[in-house]
């Protein structure tokens, strides 16, 4: 049986460390309450602003002459003269000798046509004289019915064929003797050159390769939905041609001026031409658009009103994201009128002072609370204005 002792030890003891506990818990310093973090998203906006639109289409292109033309050789000979401007990158001019083909012959068959012409001149006109001596005997008898043989017809119009085919002989020998001095038949620069000096030529000889300096082609291909943009479907339209010259790019200003009218079999293109007056600044003071030269095209086409433009990946499902006057989210349905690389066109569903909402949202609920960069956020003290917060989100 368990002495007084042993009861009352163990008791004592367990009552000791319940008030050891009890002083200790007594002087532990309650937790100190910290403020509650505004966790309201914040996020970046671009202020829509509409304006006046002009919608320009891009393309590329080759640079080329308008006009290029093989010069060949009309008559046969030696050549025996040569331009100094007639090599590979000479300009020349309308009109301007290029070349000479030795004329000896043609100036000896000239003086031999003008002979015959000659003779031809003066036998007309023997015979114009035997039909007026025949016309007079035959006057003088009587009851007699003389026949155009007996008048001498036949004979004069013989003699007046003569005269005509006599004439044409002149005319060819004056040509052949012309073609014997090779000019250039517009200005044009010289592309190259097949014929050197004492060369000899025929008919047909290839001579020279030129190109027209005074216009420039540049065949713009456009996809069939870039068509809408203009007007008149491009035909008129001004175009800005960007190239690069010695390093540095400079622009040129040119016309449409036709469409070719069909789709390309392989690219499914349509293509326009433009046109540059003077690409080697011959008559104007501008820069050289060589012929071969790779450029861009900016075709100039419709003009709208009333548009801004956005970037392409604002757009979800038709609709951007905004920032209304209480500074909450909402979605706006928008008509995207043109894509332009990465930014689209908008027409209808935005006004001018909206917000678009340009940074990306983790969990985007429409109607929750925003905030914009610089805003003070003031901390939230107690569970009360917690659940006002929440609250506040949730509606």
């Amino acid at each position: 049986m368990a002495t007084k002792k042993q009861i009352i030890l163990p008791l004592a003891i367990l009552a000791v460390g319940i008030g050891g506990y009890a002083a200790f818990a007594a002087m532990k310093k309650p937790p100190q309450e910290k403020p509650v973090v505004d966790n309201t998203p914040v996020v970046a906006i671009e202020i829509v602003d509409k304006n006046p639109m002009i919608f320009n289409v891009n393309s590329y292109g080759i640079v080329n002459a308008k006009y290029e033309t093989e010069l060949v050789s009309q008559i046969k000979g030696e050549i025996t003269y040569l331009s100094d401007t007639f090599v590979k990158g000479g300009f020349v001019k309308k009109g301007q000798i290029l070349a000479k083909i030795d004329p000896s012959d043609y100036e000896a068959a000239l003086i031999d046509a003008e002979a015959a012409l000659a003779s031809a001149k003066a036998a007309l006109v023997q015979e114009k004289a035997y039909g007026k001596v025949a016309e007079e005997e035959w006057k003088r008898i009587e009851n007699g019915v003389p026949t155009d043989l007996s008048l001498r017809k036949p004979q004069l119009a013989q003699e007046k064929a003569k005269l005509d085919s006599s004439e044409a002989g002149v005319k060819r020998a004056k040509r052949d003797l012309e073609r014997t001095v090779i000019r250039a038949p517009y200005d044009a620069l010289i592309d190259g050159r097949n014929i050197g000096l004492g060369s000899y030529v025929t008919a047909g000889t290839k001579i020279g390769h030129l190109l027209s300096t005074e216009k420039a082609e540049i065949r713009l291909p456009l996809a069939d939905k870039d068509i809408r943009y203009l007007n008149k479907n491009g035909i008129d339209a001004n175009v800005t041609i960007t190239a690069n010259y010695a390093g540095e790019p400079y622009d040129w200003h040119g016309k449409v001026v036709r469409s070719e009218g069909v789709v390309d079999e392989k690219s499914r293109m349509t293509y326009l031409v433009a046109e540059i007056t003077d690409p080697y600044g011959l008559k104007t003071d501008i820069n050289q658009l060589r012929y071969g030269s790779y450029v861009t095209a900016s075709i100039q086409g419709k003009a709208t009103q009333d548009v801004t433009t956005l970037a392409r990946h604002l757009i979800v499902g038709g609709k951007v994201a905004i920032l209304d006057d209480d500074n909450k989210l909402k979605y706006q349905a928008v008509d995207v009128v043109r894509e332009q690389g990465t930014r689209v066109v908008i027409g209808s569903g935005l006004d001018d002072g909206m917000r678009v909402i340009t940074s990306a949202l983790d969990y985007p609920i429409e109607g929750m609370k925003l905030a914009l960069p610089g805003q003070k956020h003031q901390p939230v003290d107690s569970i009360d204005n917690i659940a006002e917060t929440q609250l506040a989100v949730k509606e």
